[in-house]
């Protein structure tokens, strides 16, 4: 339930109302739009008669939400989020970023690779110190030295760092160590215990979509973190399983607008674990910009025959270089579009 509140209403009834809401034992989530103030109602509204509601003075109309992701909704929140990444980085909005580097943190190559990305115009560093794998045997990350090397090329570039975490009781040393945004796989999409944990944090959280998971799944995962205190949550489509085989996944391009209509969060594209082929990475990259996504997450290696992990994704920093100057265009013949 939201209650539209009239535009000569001022700060201190906007608080009463607030008051009398959270008296009723449910959570109050005001919202300043371009236009309208909202107060978003989450919990039990069955405890409030909508109609004394909208009967009150300031109140202009009361309207019901039925999808079950209440914080993440745009009716709840009709202005885009930004989100600060730190180091001067923000996403969502007129914000958009690239975020580019290694799937795996191998070593003294990290910091070669970061200095290429950047120069090409990428803004925030990937690189997984922690990987989920479909064999037990396959290569599981360096760990903490990982997010060390990490943070070391954050310090020298000047950018924000994304990595994955795993498991809940990594949070506090992701967060100690200065992690600017965690990240939330495909496989742990729905791991709950993770989603609030991480939700405890005002840490950037970006999530990725389940390999079977719905967009209404995808929100509600969200909603996870953000009922949990946390605001901060991105939002990642990197292709889900179909019954196609040509590509890793299948990327539902249709996904990001769809996002961009349903809630507020910033919507990043993942092309390269979308389509799993190094082929197939550009034009995908180019086709979620042109759809409005908020920021890419690109593999880029700078030897990827020799990669520890999903070196057929990857792009080498010639290609990714390419790849920008393309992006740029792209943003270039969409931006008029946007501000109209």
């Amino acid at each position: 339930m939201i209650a539209i509140i009239k535009k000569n209403a001022d700060r201190s009834s906007v608080d009463n109302l607030v008051s009398w809401i959270e008296k009723k034992g449910l959570q109050a989530h005001v919202s300043q739009g371009e236009n309208e103030l909202i107060i978003g109602l989450v919990g039990d509204t069955t405890k409030i008669d909508p109609f004394l509601l909208e009967s009150m003075d300031i109140v202009e109309r009361v309207q019901r939400v039925s999808e079950p992701f209440k914080k993440a909704n745009r009716k709840f929140h009709p202005a885009d989020t930004v989100v600060d990444c730190g180091h001067g980085v923000k996403i969502g909005g007129n914000h958009f970023q690239v975020i580019a580097g290694p799937c795996s943190v191998e070593g003294e190559n990290l910091i070669r690779i970061a200095r290429r990305v950047k120069a090409a115009g990428a803004t925030m560093l990937r690189g997984g110190a922690y990987k989920p794998r479909t064999s037990p045997y396959a290569y599981q990350g360096m760990g903490a030295e990982g997010l060390d090397l990490l943070m070391e090329a954050a310090s020298e570039l000047d950018m924000p760092v994304v990595t994955e975490i795993m498991d809940p009781r990594d949070v506090q040393l992701f967060v100690d160590k200065g992690i600017d945004v965690m990240q939330i796989g495909a496989r742990n999409a729905q791991n709950f215990p993770l989603l609030k944990e991480v939700g405890k944090t005002r840490t950037p959280v970006l999530l990725k979509r389940g390999m079977s998971e719905t967009v209404d799944e995808l929100l509600m995962a969200a909603e996870y973190i953000m009922s949990e205190g946390n605001p901060n949550v991105i939002l990642c489509e990197r292709g889900i399983r179909t019954f196609e085989t040509r590509t890793r996944n299948t990327f539902d391009l249709n996904a990001v607008p769809v996002l961009r209509y349903l809630t507020h969060l910033p919507v990043v594209a993942d092309p390269s674990h979308a389509t799993g082929y190094t082929r197939y990475v550009v034009p995908m990259a180019l086709a979620a910009t042109a759809a409005g996504a908020h920021g890419l997450e690109i593999e880029v290696h700078d030897a990827p025959d020799t990669a520890w992990s999903d070196g057929a994704q990857a792009l080498t920093p010639d290609m990714f270089d390419d790849c920008m100057r393309r992006i740029a265009l792209i943003r270039e013949a969409i931006e008029p579009a946007a501000k109209a």
